[in-house]
Formats: structure tokens, sequence, C-alpha cells
């Protein structure tokens, strides 16, 4: 899998996987919620991925894909703070979840936020994405507040849905410069799985 910055031309196949992860993710009470948030999240953010990230430390956007070049995940950084990122928009193609793509992403958005000089990484997600709690979780993510979402924003489906929002301060031996895959600020090639 290479993992590497987003470019204008992944503006269609980031948008597919996030508007088919979302319609998989919606309940059916909810459905018409979801087209909802979906349309204010394209609108505000994803149909317009370089204005909304920039690309500076510890913020931006990049796309993992498989050895074909198809788009199979997903994230985003924004700033947090003076030493922390929040980490956004975390997604995998359905079709290659349980392979180690999710954990692959997130500890390489954890060494992006460490080359950028930040000590923390913060970050939400829904009651609905009980997998990705569990990554967070085992990631060594601590959960610092729950809450219920009421009004959709390009952050939030909103609907009442319960979002815990967790954090990590980074390992200290990844701050003190040591970066244990050898790779730089560039495109990274990891194996998943």
């Amino acid at each position: 899998m290479l993992i590497r910055a987003f470019r204008g031309d992944d503006t269609s196949a980031v948008r597919t996987l996030f508007e088919r992860v979302n319609r998989e993710l919606a309940p059916p009470g909810l459905r018409e919620r979801f087209e909802q948030y979906i349309t204010i999240a394209l609108r505000d953010e994803i149909n317009r991925i370089p204005d909304y990230y920039g690309s500076s430390p510890g913020r931006g956007f990049w796309v993992a894909e498989d050895p074909s070049g198809a788009l199979i995940g997903f994230f985003g950084l924004e700033p947090a703070g003076d030493d922390s990122s929040e980490l956004r928009r975390m997604y995998v193609a359905p079709e290659c979840r349980r392979r180690g793509v999710g954990r692959t992403l997130l500890a390489e958005a954890e060494r992006l936020c460490v080359l950028a000089g930040l000590h923390r990484l913060v970050l939400s997600t829904s009651e609905l994405q009980s997998a990705a709690v569990s990554l967070y979780r085992r990631a060594g993510y601590r959960l610092i507040k729950e809450e219920s979402a009421g009004e959709a924003t390009h952050k939030t489906m909103g609907g009442g849905l319960r979002r815990f929002h967790f954090e990590k301060t980074l390992a200290k031996e990844i701050r003190n410069g040591e970066n244990p895959d050898g790779a730089g600020g560039g495109p990274s090639r990891r194996r998943c799985g």
C-alpha cells in the first residue's frame, strides 16, 4: 500500500468512498439525515480538500492506494492547538477492512504529526463506528469526552448520535526524532495486514 499526499485528481475517488461509507453507516431511521450530512460535508470540505486542509507541517490530506493504484483509504490532519493535530476523515474501503489498513493509516498520521513536532493527536468518531472505537483504544487513545451531536455540520452528522472524543500523547521515543520505519515526509510504502 502506498500512502501519499492528496492530489486534485483524487477528488472523485475520495468523494465516492466518502459517500459510500456514510451511506453504509446510515441506520434506516437516519438515512435522510445522513444524506443531508453528506451534502454539507461535500460542499464545505470534501469537494475543496486543498483549500480546507492546506499542506503544511501537521496538516494536510493523504490517500492510500493498493498496488493497482486504486484508492483504498484516506485521512486528514488539521490543527487542534499549539502542539496538536486532529485526525479527520479516516476512511477505509469496506472491502479492505480487517487487513490492517486503518491501523497503518493511523500510524502514518501519528508519524506525520511527530515529524511536524506535534505532541498530541486528537480525534472523534460516532457510536456507529464501533470498529473505529476499538482501533483507537487498542492504539493507546484515551477517551476524554462523550457528547450527543445535535445539528449536522461538515464535521458531524448530528441527529443525537453519541460522539466519542479521544486523544493520545505521541510516544516520547518518536517525539525525540526516532522513526521506526526510517521514512521521511514523502510518500511511504507500508505493508498492511
